[in-house]
């Protein structure tokens, strides 16, 4: 299921909140309290404060959950606005835990401050959240982050969010009735620093990063709203724009947006600053003028997704792809892998980094960078636990070098035993598989699963376009069922993929590290002889 993103205003002068908006199901599943644990490993000493607010979903009443998990509408507020009541859940400095409850049907935010309460207001309207972007705002010197949540009948949501800023490291994770956990949003070692000096270090993204006067880095602001704050250059896109935009005027850009239709397909042809669709039986469907560089970090204005069939899905493919500077190179869209996005001089380079080094490579730096599951989701229809860990804020976090064994077996080639290696832990789709000394790691360990070979994450060895020719690359991919996803490892230790009735090949019979993964006919040969670890 593809997953909406709704806004919901909380107040005429409020920040918006971002929230999972799933359809509802006929019979509920999961407890009616949801065990929800926040483990601090993030080796600092501060006091950390949390907050469970949002809406239920049930009467539409804003308001706030205790550790209970007792839902308590908010008073009524003033304007100018008032303070809210200090609804922190108190929890110590690094190596502690909480256990909040969280009770179905009910969205929101999980905010977590290190040393200092968040200064939530009310207006009659309803609450006005921290908005640490803006300057001067009440919260801008506080160092804090949240997650974004929605549990109903249908199951739990959850996932990281850096569609405004990043500041601190957290994982996400939800363990299901089937007792397996899905986690996301965890950063490889010392990521935290590794997004912060590489905007710092981007010509001209260097006041995206907020120093507070301690020399504490609080966050790292998203590109539109360190524009909209005068830290950025309100243009930046603009360029690239035009030129992606242009290029439609000689050629079309063919835009399915909904995964599962494939027959579903429009198409797009630039007159002028306005871009114009039609269907397959040539009616206009929709049109779109330029957007500006704020309606694309915004997804709105001229890109506005309106929660219809047409004009929305078309707008949020758009905006995708202009984040990902793939529109203008790509005619079909949404289409290509991790590995073809951010690739312009002029990108969006804070989503670059944030993707860059997540474990998975999976982040949500953007509001719709969901187009083509590159988000940090995770989902449940049946749970029974979920979880934010706070990661640290330096090195000793997730590691480059070998992590505990897990379950599943490695796949050890005979001809220089090496195994089968997902390179860096970077989990993203599309991910091209190599081989490497053999250490047992997660990244090296594959379950089999109805003919496929998963990874711990539940990705899939793949063939690279579902292609039988010779050299066709051997990847990871979301698992999807399709037969270029099935493996087969014969009597004679030759690693098949049926409907190709091809082997997997170490790439020009290279025994070194890193040496690539490919497709080819079954010979014989040492280089396509695998063994189990």
């Amino acid at each position: 299921m593809r997953l909406r993103r709704a806004l919901v205003a909380l107040a005429a002068l409020a920040a918006t909140l971002t929230l999972a908006s799933p359809p509802p199901a006929a019979v509920a599943i999961g407890p009616d309290r949801l065990p929800f644990t926040v483990t601090n490993q993030s080796q600092r000493g501060e006091e950390v404060f949390l907050y469970v607010v949002g809406v239920n979903l049930a009467t539409g009443r804003l308001g706030y959950v205790n550790q209970a998990g007792t839902f308590s509408p908010w008073p009524a507020g003033s304007n100018p606005p008032s303070p809210a009541p200090d609804v922190s859940i108190r929890m110590g400095g690094t190596g502690s835990s909480s256990t909040v409850h969280v009770p179905r049907g009910f969205s929101g935010r999980i905010y977590m401050s290190f040393g200092e309460r968040l200064p939530f207001r009310l207006t009659p309207d309803g609450l006005v959240q921290p908005a640490p972007w803006a300057p001067g705002d009440p919260s801008e010197n506080i160092l804090f982050d949240w997650s974004e949540l929605t549990y109903n009948d249908a199951g739990l949501w959850l996932n990281s969010s850096q569609v405004d800023m990043f500041a601190v490291p957290h994982a996400v994770s939800v363990t299901g009735a089937d007792g397996a956990t899905r986690t996301t949003g965890r950063l490889v070692d010392d990521g935290r620093n590794r997004i912060i000096n590489g905007v710092r270090n981007q010509a001209g993204w260097a006041g995206l990063v907020r120093t507070r006067a301690d020399g504490t880095v609080l966050r790292v602001l998203a590109p539109g709203k360190a524009a909209d704050a005068g830290y950025f250059d309100r243009n930046y896109l603009d360029p690239y724009i035009a030129s992606a935009w242009n290029a439609y005027t000689s050629k079309t850009l063919t835009v399915v947006p909904f995964g599962d239709r494939p027959d579903v397909r429009y198409y797009g042809r630039t007159s002028g600053t306005t871009m114009t669709f039609t269907n397959g039986s040539g009616q206009q469907v929709a049109s779109f003028q330029r957007p500006s560089t704020g309606n694309v970090w915004g997804c709105d204005g001229a890109l506005g997704a309106p929660n219809d069939q047409v004009v929305g899905p078309i707008a949020r493919t758009l905006c995708a792809a202009l984040h990902r500077s793939t529109l203008g190179r790509l005619d079909t869209q949404p289409s290509g892998t991790a590995a073809d996005f951010y690739q312009g001089a002029i990108t969006n380079h804070y989503s670059r980094l944030v993707h860059q080094n997540m474990v998975d490579g999976r982040a949500y730096g953007f509001a719709f960078d969901d187009v083509q599951a590159q988000e940090s989701l995770v989902h449940s229809g049946d749970p029974r636990s979920a979880g934010i860990t706070l990661t640290p804020f330096g090195p000793g976090g997730t590691t480059t070098t070998p992590p505990p064994t897990g379950a599943g077996n490695t796949f050890v080639s005979r001809l220089n035993d090496k195994c089968i290696d997902v390179p860096n832990w970077n989990f993203a789709d599309g991910q091209r598989l190599i081989m490497w000394d053999c250490h047992g790691g997660t990244n090296q360990r594959w379950e089999r699963v109805s003919g496929t070979l998963r990874t711990q994450n539940g990705m899939c060895m793949d063939v690279a376009g579902g292609g039988t020719a010779d050299g066709t690359p051997i990847q990871i991919a979301r698992c999807s069922g399709n037969p270029a996803q099935q493996f087969v490892l014969s009597g004679a230790g030759d690693l098949v993929n049926p409907q190709a009735n091809k082997c997997v090949d170490i790439k020009d019979v290279n025994a070194a590290n890193g040496a690539a993964l490919q497709l080819w006919t079954c010979a014989g040969t040492a280089n396509q002889k695998w063994r189990l670890g």
